[in-house]
């Protein structure tokens, strides 16, 4: 973006809507910026159209801001107000699109519609989170919005070409929602996929080595926003009876609401010494080097449809403990690729001191996730590709 006036100047622009992007990380956020670089790379030219932040970075593709306003209950997200933005319609109008893909339902998608029907191009949805959810926890005390924003976000998928989900199950909860359309499944890759190119566990000893963790412990890891709604009071009270009982070191990664909350109980519960919550880790190595290091990764959640987190655990031999019958455990054969239990703190430390003492089963685990669960950015782009083109096709006709 050159100023608020200025517009994109090039053609037959790949449009990318969504309500986050950095420095903002989430695993929507880590999908748009996949899809930008590999689209780049393949000779494409990505645009993202995306709310203001106050931190500014450069980029080598365009990116369209627009006016936000941070989101108190959410922080650090940013919520995108384009009727208060004077100059974000016009810059629109007079970019060429080619085609669009929006990941958010909300501001951005809604920019999306907008270029959609005055440029004549197709447009695609991914239905990435489930939406009534964050609502509920948005505005717990105005809950009367909820229903109008869902009727908002209905409206929006059926403005949509096609509307794809990253996985399968996923399905169930659109239907939930009311959307009744023909729904494609495209998957999210890993950028994570080719970091281990020999030995496995060399490479996962090498990185216990570089984070301390020592060799009698068992290492557990959480990636992800810190909010009760993925299970961290699960966790928590899992590691409560954990302690004592076995040896680990358990790393929570992220921020959230609850972080503050999730400090105090650490403290309260006397599991300093073996707890550690690291906030944020931006740079991508360091970040693959706790997967590595870690024997399980923890992620009790019905909150989440196809999280990236596990895949990227997967991609560094690190298996999950996802609960039954979650979206998310779709991908999951309990005890071939993964481990499946019980919404309980009881249930999920029983199996923890289990593999613990089977490191046969975990190492077999470890490997099945590695050869099922991995997928490169790069070969997911390419059929995103090719399905861009096949629209695009059908478009003109």
């Amino acid at each position: 973006m050159k100023g608020l006036f200025s517009y994109p100047e090039s053609k037959d622009l790949y449009g990318i809507f969504n309500d986050s992007f950095p420095p903002i990380l989430d695993g929507v956020t880590l999908a748009v910026e996949n899809y930008v670089y590999w689209l780049s790379r393949k000779g494409h030219t990505p645009c993202v159209v995306t709310p203001w932040n106050p931190e500014k970075q450069d980029y080598p593709f365009e990116v369209v801001r627009y006016f936000s306003l941070p989101i108190a209950s959410r922080h650090p997200y940013r919520y995108g107000y384009p009727k208060c933005d004077p100059f974000i319609w016009r810059r629109l109008r007079k970019s060429n699109f080619k085609i669009l893909h929006s990941h958010c339902p909300f501001s951005s998608g809604r920019l999306a519609v907008y270029v959609k029907k005055h440029q004549k191009v197709p447009l695609i949805g991914t239905f990435h989170s489930k939406y009534r959810s964050d609502l509920e926890h948005s505005f717990r005390k105005a809950p009367w919005c909820v229903p109008i924003i869902m009727k908002r976000i209905l409206d929006f998928f059926n403005s949509c070409d096609e509307v794809w989900i990253p996985q399968a199950q996923v399905e169930e909860t659109v239907r939930e929602y009311g959307f009744k359309g023909p729904l494609t499944v495209v998957e999210n890759g890993n950028d994570f996929a080719s970091i281990i190119t020999g030995n496995p566990a060399e490479y996962k000893l090498a990185a216990r080595h570089r984070l301390g963790v020592k060799d009698d412990e068992l290492a557990l890891l959480f990636v992800g926003q810190h909010i009760w709604e993925k299970g961290i009071d699960v966790i928590l009270e899992t590691l409560r009876l954990l302690k004592g009982e076995i040896k680990f070191v358990m790393n929570f990664i992220g921020t959230g609401y609850a972080l503050n909350d999730v400090r105090s109980l650490v403290s309260r519960y006397g599991m300093s010494d073996s707890v550690h919550i690291n906030g944020v880790i931006k740079d991508r190595h360091t970040l693959s080097d706790y997967y590595a290091a870690s024997d399980l990764f923890l992620f009790p959640s019905f909150y989440d449809n196809a999280p990236l987190v596990v895949r990227e655990a997967a991609a560094m031999g690190t298996p999950a403990i996802l609960l039954e019958g979650s979206t998310a455990a779709e991908v999951i054969c309990d005890r071939k690729n993964g481990f499946l239990t019980e919404k309980s703190p009881e249930r999920f430390s029983e199996l923890i001191i289990h593999l613990k003492n089977n490191r046969d089963l975990l190492n077999r685990v470890s490997e099945g996730a590695r050869t099922t669960l991995v997928r490169s950015w790069e070969d997911v782009v390419d059929e995103v590709s090719d399905r861009y083109d096949s629209l695009i096709r059908r478009y003109k006709v």
